[in-house]
C-alpha cells in the first residue's frame, strides 16, 4: 500500500511538471524490493533481524517451525533406503544358495519323474497280463504325468536363478529410485526453506509477521530494499517521450544534498502510466506520461537512504527535423 501511494504521488507530481521540455521531472528514490515468503504455513520460532537491519548474502532472517517438515524429510528418507535396497537385491540376482537349494529340488523332481515312469511301466506290463484292473494304470499314468509336470517345473526355476534378473525388471526398480530421490531432494528443499535467508545484500525495509504468528503459505515475511545503487522513479511527458531512450544521461538533485549526481536511464516504460478516459486528442495526448527508472551511477550514491524525492534533468536526444 505504501508503494502504490508513492507511485501515485508520483503520476501526480510529474504531472503537475510537464512544462518546458527542459524542466526537471519530480520523482522518488528507490531501491530494488525483495519479498521474501513464506513456502510452508507453519508458526515462526525464531526472528534473527530487525527491521532497519542491514543484512548480507545469505544471512538467516527468520525460521519457520520445521517439526513437520523434518517428519516428512525422514518418511522420505526411509522410502529412498527401501528403493535402494530393491534395486541392489535386483541387480545383484539370486544367492549362491538360492541357487543350490532350487538344483536340489530339481534333482529330487528328475528322480521321482524317473520312479514314477518305472512304476508305470511296471503296472501297464501287470496290466497287459490281466493281474491288474485298467483303473490303476491310469492313476499311475496321472502320477507319472504330475511328477514330470514337477520336474519342469523346478528344472525352470533352476533356469530362472541362474540367468539372474530380468533387465526389465531391474530398470523398473531403477526409476523407483530415481523417483524416491526426487521425492526425497524436495523435500530437503522445502525443510531449508523454513529458514528464511536473504537472496541479496541489502536492508530489512518491513518484516509483517512476528515471532509465535503463523503466516499463510505465500505471504511475505520479510522485505529487503536491495543494497547498491539506487534510482529515480521519474514519470516522463508524452511531449518527451519520443526524444528519451535508455542509456540517456541524466542529472539527479536530492533533497538534503547540495551536489548533482550522475545518472543514467535504465528503463522506460513503452505504456503509458496514465491514460484519460476521453478521447485521445492532441491537447489530451499530453496528459499521458511513461515511467521511467534512472539508475546513479557514482559509487557514493549507495549510501543515499530511500523514498527521497528527486529532481531528474534528462538529457535528451532529438530525433527528426
Amino acid at each position: 500500500m505504501k508503494h502504490r501511494k508513492q507511485v501515485i504521488a508520483a503520476v501526480a507530481l510529474a504531472l503537475a511538471a510537464c512544462g518546458d521540455d527542459g524542466e526537471a521531472l519530480l520523482g522518488t528514490l528507490e531501491r530494488d524490493r525483495v519479498e521474501l515468503v513464506a513456502e510452508a504455513q507453519e508458526p515462526i520460532v525464531e526472528v534473527a533481524v530487525r527491521e532497519g537491519d542491514a543484512v548480507t548474502e545469505g544471512q538467516l532472517l527468520l525460521r519457520l517451525d520445521p517439526a513437520v517438515a523434518e517428519a516428512r524429510l525422514s518418511q522420505a528418507r526411509s522410502v529412498a533406503a527401501r528403493a535402494e535396497r530393491r534395486h541392489a537385491e535386483l541387480a545383484a540376482g539370486a544367492r549362491r544358495e538360492q541357487i543350490r537349494e532350487a538344483r536340489a529340488i530339481a534333482e529330487g523332481a528328475t528322480a521321482r519323474a524317473a520312479a514314477e515312469s518305472s512304476e508305470f511301466t511296471r503296472i501297464e506290463k501287470l496290466v497287459s497280463g490281466g493281474m491288474l484292473a485298467a483303473s490303476a494304470l491310469d492313476r499311475q499314468r496321472a502320477l507319472q504325468d504330475s511328477a514330470r509336470a514337477e520336474q519342469r517345473a523346478a528344472g525352470e526355476r533352476l533356469s530362472e536363478l541362474e540367468r539372474g534378473t530380468r533387465a526389465e525388471v531391474v530398470e523398473q526398480a531403477v526409476a523407483l529410485l530415481a523417483e524416491a530421490r526426487g521425492q526425497l531432494a524436495e523435500v530437503e528443499l522445502g525443510l531449508a526453506r523454513h529458514s528464511v535467508r536473504a537472496p541479496r545484500a541489502g536492508v530489512i525495509d518491513a518484516l509483517p509477521y512476528k515471532l509465535g504468528e503463523r503466516p499463510p503459505r505465500g505471504a511475505p515475511v520479510a522485505v529487503l530494499l536491495a543494497a547498491g545503487q539506487p534510482w529515480a522513479r521519474v514519470f516522463i511527458p508524452e511531449p518527451r517521450r519520443a526524444s528519451l531512450q535508455p542509456g540517456a544521461e541524466a542529472t539527479v538533485r536530492i533533497d538534503g544534498s547540495e551536489r548533482a549526481w550522475r545518472g543514467k536511464v535504465r528503463y522506460v516504460s513503452s505504456e503509458a502510466a496514465f491514460t484519460p478516459y476521453y478521447a485521445l486528442n492532441e491537447r489530451d495526448r499530453s496528459r499521458l506520461s511513461y515511467l521511467a527508472e534512472v539508475v546513479l551511477t557514482e559509487p557514493e550514491a549507495a549510501t543515499l537512504p530511500t523514498g527521497m524525492p528527486v529532481e531528474v534533468t534528462l538529457q535528451e536526444v532529438r530525433t527528426g527535423p
